[in-house]
């Protein structure tokens, strides 16, 4: 007890170390609590910073900022419009056929189940068959009254939606335009005396920049090469399925894997054990491959220097804690843990050494 009462004293009373948790303290209160209510600030935050990676050469070139950002403000317009108008409606259609045939593809999977206890009567019986025949339809069942449900909250979703769809634009213009005025004044309010606060800032920008942008990269080129390769053996639903395996690179690790089962799936309840799904199984695990050994290692040669057991467990704390953007930002969270961790002893003793 007594060390964690010097640990305490020594700590708080350095204004330096002060400054750095109140502001951790205070980012994930405000997260937590009001996370919801200001979500389309966040989301456009994260939008803005996203783009501030093509502004920011402009500006290098010598384009005045306002110019370079309406011009990345206009290719953002032109690129939502397209997602919405174009990419939207054709993943609904599938997404809808897809539904549609699942009680097919349920039958056939029944169909060939029932033939393993004749083909294997020492390792299936009957019984575990209709175990697992009654356990499918149940989740059949559970995904069916979930469409359901979301078509039902459809309305109140599209109303949300046209609002995000009139704020988030106008939040990320403004961001990009004002931000040397919103920094400016972020700076104002905090104390003088935030060194290491900086410190860590820094690193976790430079990280944070690199990650964010090269994972949205990633998440094009696996995605456009996921649709070519589909398309090219004509596999159903193949925008649909690639959209899903782009995505999946959000979640390392496990998102590669979970992915794998819905489109092997497909694949297999379009052509059954034939050339041709031997061939788009290799095409993908390629794809995946590439993905694993090439794309990830030249993009993210300097950040994410972590270990697999820390990515996994920032993944189910952070996405537990706030969904989808906290498995988005959980590597990128879990370098600003780490980044704190580094900093806080060795500038704690820094602050500590007597003056010259």
């Amino acid at each position: 007890m007594q060390l964690i009462i010097q640990w305490f004293k020594r700590t708080f009373s350095d204004p330096q170390l002060v400054v750095l948790l109140g502001l951790l303290v205070g980012g994930f209160v405000i997260v937590l609590t009001m996370g919801d209510m200001l979500a389309p600030v966040l989301a456009s935050l994260v939008i803005a910073y996203l783009l501030e990676g093509l502004v920011a050469p402009l500006e290098r070139m010598g384009m005045p900022r306002l110019v370079a950002v309406v011009i990345v403000f206009v290719l953002f317009l032109i690129a939502l419009g397209l997602i919405l108008f174009g990419l939207m409606p054709l993943l609904s259609r599938q997404v809808s056929q897809l539904v549609q045939q699942l009680p097919n593809m349920i039958a056939k999977g029944q169909q060939v189940l029932m033939m393993l206890p004749e083909k294997y009567p020492e390792l299936i019986t009957a019984d575990q068959v209709q175990e697992v025949i009654s356990a499918l339809g149940g989740e059949a069942g559970s995904i069916g009254q979930k469409v359901l449900s979301w078509s039902l909250a459809s309305v109140v979703g599209v109303i949300t939606m046209l609002v995000y769809l009139v704020l988030m634009p106008l939040l990320v213009f403004f961001f990009l335009k004002d931000k040397k005025l919103i920094l400016d004044w972020i700076s104002s309010l905090l104390p003088e005396d935030r060194k290491i606060a900086v410190h860590v800032w820094r690193e976790v920008d430079r990280q944070i920049s690199n990650y964010v942008r090269g994972k949205f990269l990633e998440i094009l080129v696996v995605w456009s090469a996921s649709y070519v390769t589909f398309a090219f053996f004509g596999l159903q639903y193949a925008m649909l399925l690639s959209v899903l395996v782009g995505l999946s690179v959000i979640i390392p690790y496990i998102g590669a894997t979970v992915v794998t089962i819905p489109v092997l799936a497909v694949a297999w309840f379009q052509w059954g054990w034939t050339v041709e799904f031997g061939w788009l199984t290799l095409a993908y695990f390629v794809i995946q491959a590439i993905d694993g050994n090439v794309l990830v290692p030249l993009l993210f040669s300097e950040v994410v220097n972590l270990h697999p057991i820390a990515i996994i467990v920032a993944i189910l704390l952070f996405g537990g804690l706030w969904g989808f953007w906290g498995v988005f930002f959980a590597i990128p969270l879990a370098t600003l843990v780490k980044a704190v961790i580094q900093a806080w002893p060795r500038r704690a003793e820094v602050a500590r050494e007597p003056q010259i």
